[in-house]
């Protein structure tokens, strides 16, 4: 028999021949399926390799599903002598008397004088839909003068919600990521030894008082907020349900009707939307922070024709004292303290000057420095310059 494919011909006179046929054939046939599929994409390509797509869960955050804020006052006992003076820590001492009388222990007769207790604050993060019984993480910050909360133990803590609601109570062994040792002429401290954490120290003792599941409408609210990003989750969405129940209220907020006929409820509507994939925009924007000498630079900003060149001035003062005494012998002379001044100048730079042709981009701005051999100090001064110079197309956030 005979096979012809892709202008290559195979003759087989024998069925042994069927393995060298396929040898050849194969790799053709998938270089060929593989011309196909780049063929039908070819234009769009590009736009796939470049294209930032995100899940809709990364960007936006779903009305009622959120954290709240915890916060009680404690107290922290079993500490080696490094808590609270009772003498100075007036609310110490009082809470330390108030938890002995309620425990039966009359201390109104004699007076308090330990530093083995320090009074602390508790706080912890409700978890959305928390349910009684599970346990959370608390963290212990020192509120008086303890030195250290190292091997101290959380006395049981109710944790108020903003509400004034007990929501958790909190006790356990504190575990600090510091410590503190010295003696009558060194100290020596590391990390924060007066601020710890109990791991499943807090206990959940009510949930909030809220229905996910009766909802009829709920707000789908973008973290940074952006007209193009929102119109794009907003279809994106709508694409999906099958009609126009994603409304974008601003460049923040979606309201979103929950139809009553999707399959598992509004749970499993909204597992399904947070899968759901979108190009986000956002505006091209240079932070600055000049106390740590970071800068970021977004993707999307551009610059106009323009030369840097960079340099910098290094002016050295070293200031000395000369001593002029008289010559030997001299009856009126005397010895004087001269001042000396050295002055010592120096520039330095590359000498170079970097060129950018209209619409320069992020890469090529960076490419541009990098040959400059610019350090971020430099940095900083070079994005200021551009944006005064009308140059910069970006919003420049100083941090």
């Amino acid at each position: 028999m005979e096979l012809d494919f892709s202008g290559t011909r195979i003759a087989a006179s024998m069925p042994g021949d069927i393995g060298q046929i396929i040898w050849w054939v194969v790799p053709r046939m998938l270089r060929f399926a593989i011309f196909l599929v780049m063929f039908a994409i070819g234009g769009a390509w590009p736009a796939i390799a470049q294209s930032y797509v995100s899940r809709i869960k990364d960007l936006v955050n779903f009305e009622g599903v959120r954290d709240n804020s915890l916060v009680g006052y404690g107290i922290v006992v079993g500490l080696n002598g490094t808590g609270d003076k009772l003498s100075s820590a007036v609310f110490t001492r009082h809470s330390l008397t108030g938890m002995l009388e309620r425990l039966g222990v009359n201390t109104k007769n004699g007076g308090l004088d330990t530093k083995n207790v320090a009074a602390v604050m508790v706080t912890a993060t409700f978890p959305a839909f928390a349910r009684p019984g599970q346990r959370i993480d608390v963290t212990i910050s020192a509120l008086g003068d303890a030195k250290s909360l190292s091997g101290g133990i959380l006395v049981v803590t109710p944790v108020l919600g903003a509400d004034g609601e007990v929501y958790a109570v909190a006790q356990g062994p504190v575990t600090i990521g510091g410590f503190s040792a010295g003696g009558a002429a060194q100290t020596v401290t590391k990390g924060v030894p007066t601020s710890g954490r109990i791991s499943n120290g807090g206990i959940i003792e009510r949930s909030t008082d809220f229905s996910f599941r009766d909802l009829d409408r709920m707000t789908v609210a973008l973290r940074h907020p952006d007209f193009t990003t929102v119109t794009r989750v907003a279809q994106t969405i709508n694409s999906f349900l099958g009609q126009s129940l994603a409304v974008a209220l601003d460049p923040t907020a979606i309201e979103l009707t929950i139809p009553k006929d999707f399959p598992g409820g509004i749970v499993a509507m909204i597992t399904e939307i947070e899968q759901l994939t979108v190009v986000p925009d956002q505006v091209a924007r240079v932070l600055i922070s000049e106390e740590t000498g970071t800068v970021v630079i977004s993707k999307d900003v551009r610059i106009d024709p323009v030369a840097i060149s960079q340099g910098s001035l290094t002016v050295k003062v070293t200031e000395s004292a000369q001593v002029s005494q008289p010559e030997a012998f001299s009856r009126s002379g005397q010895t004087v303290v001269v001042p000396r001044t050295q002055i010592e100048v120096n520039e330095s730079g590359t000498g170079k000057v970097a060129m950018l042709n209209r619409g320069a981009s992020l890469q090529d701005l960076v490419n541009s420095l990098n040959a400059l051999g610019v350090s971020p100090r430099d940095l900083i001064g070079i994005l200021q310059a551009l944006r005064a110079s009308g140059a910069l197309r970006a919003e420049l956030v100083m941090m």
